[in-house]
């Protein structure tokens, strides 16, 4: 019997209340059933529609011509914005040098990411405090909150790429630290925020602008060293050995790191050359209108993540436009939503909850409105390599490479249904020739700067 200690409350559960929540659910055979199984494997899994497995099939219209090998994986790290993007950029590069499979290292741009990241962080705190924000305010909590995370978004990309270039993994391999990224983030949070309030305290005392750059390079110096320690500190020049896929030998270098980039990949790939757009439908966020978000970025001095505002329809259209001309296509979207990730599916129809549980979850809501409520955002990035168009000239489905290694999805690849898509990808990049003059001119705007909290600046991990 429960002790009722409510009574009289407008609102609170009753025993009456929840002996009738009792009574209905147990007068359903078909919740007794689905309990059965549900406590005792995923429900989510459980929820698989098996039709959907069986009219999926991971073949395409149009392709691009090479996919890279291998199949990458990220790993415990939350660096697929890098990985979807190096992934992006060695088609060219493996085409350009005939080669049988390659990767640029991931690991080599996220240290520098970290850098450069911590001093953006320090430099935002002291931005903030001298605009009189509180400690305890909205913006100063938001980025105490999580100084250092591992995601990114695209310009985060090109302002890494263009300040130190980029190196095969031969280069810069992987670390234990850079496929497990929590414990040096964990380090680095906490002397990020104990470095937060001595350059708060300063600036209370009135000191000069140098002696706070002062106080940040002396602080960057100990950063740097954490950072070292936990995932190596790339070469000031490298030199890069290989066999083509003919079996000869070639070697490039010594060359610095931005001079491989320079001289060896951006003919072929050029960051300056593509463009981001986002499909963000709500109310308050009119398409053809130029975003930015307040206090995000990961350079000081480095360009701003800007948010061109497109339709879905557009977006769908230049993506599938872009693979049909053989280049790939980087991608932000919410993966955690109707994916079969065992069979690599990402479709609408992925999972019957309505079957299971009498209600359906995530299409209840509109796009926008998801994005109002937190139910939705860009939690992941990832590439499109291949495009299925009827002959009606209509888009069905794209071909995704993941960076979850082989075992996910099928060899790593996912099938995505244009239905999916429209609800649940919220940003590409393309080369800048495939945009509409009307959309290029959007990025002469002043970007309308949103808070740091908006769901549009979430970073894809």
């Amino acid at each position: 019997m429960l002790k009722n200690n409510t009574a009289g409350c407008s609102g609170a559960l009753t025993e009456i209340t929840l002996t009738k929540f009792r009574n209905e659910f147990y007068s359903e055979s078909r919740n007794v059933l689905a309990q059965n199984v549900c406590t005792r494997t995923n429900p989510i899994d459980a929820c698989t529609s098996r039709q959907l497995i069986q009219e999926t099939q991971n073949v395409f219209t149009h392709k691009i011509e090479l996919e890279g090998k291998p199949i990458t994986d990220q790993k415990e790290s939350g660096r697929c914005w890098l990985y979807a993007a190096l992934n992006t950029m060695r088609v060219a590069f493996i085409k350009q040098y005939n080669l049988e499979e390659f990767e640029f290292s991931q690991s080599y741009l996220f240290f520098w990411d970290k850098v450069e990241r911590s001093n953006h962080f320090l430099h935002n705190i002291v931005k903030t405090a001298k605009q009189g924000e509180l400690v305890t305010s909205r913006l100063v909590s938001f980025i105490l909150f999580n100084p250092l995370e591992d995601g990114g978004q695209w310009d985060m990309l090109a302002n890494l790429v263009n300040k130190y270039g980029v190196v095969p993994k031969a280069c810069f391999p992987e670390s234990y630290t850079s496929g497990s990224t929590s414990y040096m983030n964990y380090i680095l949070t906490s002397k990020l925020r104990e470095y937060s309030k001595i350059l708060r305290d300063l600036i209370s005392q009135g000191v000069s602008d140098e002696q706070i750059e002062v106080e940040i390079d002396k602080q960057m110096v100990v950063i740097y060293r954490i950072i070292g320690i936990c995932l190596g500190i790339p070469s000031d020049r490298i030199t890069w050995e290989y066999y083509d896929k003919l079996k000869k030998y070639n070697c490039i270098g010594p060359v610095k790191p931005v001079e491989f980039y320079e001289r060896f990949v951006k003919p072929y790939y050029n960051v300056d050359d593509k463009i981001c757009l986002v499909t963000d439908p709500r109310p308050t966020n009119p398409y053809g209108k130029l975003y930015t978000i307040n206090c995000l970025g990961n350079m000081v001095g480095g360009r701003q993540v800007l948010y061109n505002n497109q339709p879905v329809e557009l977006l769908i259209k230049l993506c599938a436009e872009s693979i049909k001309q053989n280049e790939p296509v980087w991608f932000g979207c919410d993966n955690k939503k109707l994916v079969i990730d065992k069979m690599g599916i990402d479709d609408i129809k992925a999972h019957n909850f309505e079957a299971m549980f009498g209600t359906n979850f995530h299409l209840g809501m509109s796009k926008a409105d998801r994005l109002l409520y937190g139910n939705s955002m860009m939690l992941h990035a990832m590439t499109l390599t291949a495009v299925s168009i009827d002959n009606e000239d209509k888009v069905k489905k794209f071909r995704i490479e993941n960076s979850w290694g082989s075992e996910h999805g099928e060899k790593g690849y996912y099938v995505a249904s244009t239905e999916w898509f429209k609800e649940f990808v919220f940003e590409i990049v393309i080369d800048k020739k495939f945009a509409p003059a009307d959309v290029l001119d959007v990025f002469n705007q002043e970007p309308v700067v949103l808070p740091a909290w908006d769901p549009m600046g979430v970073l894809a991990v």
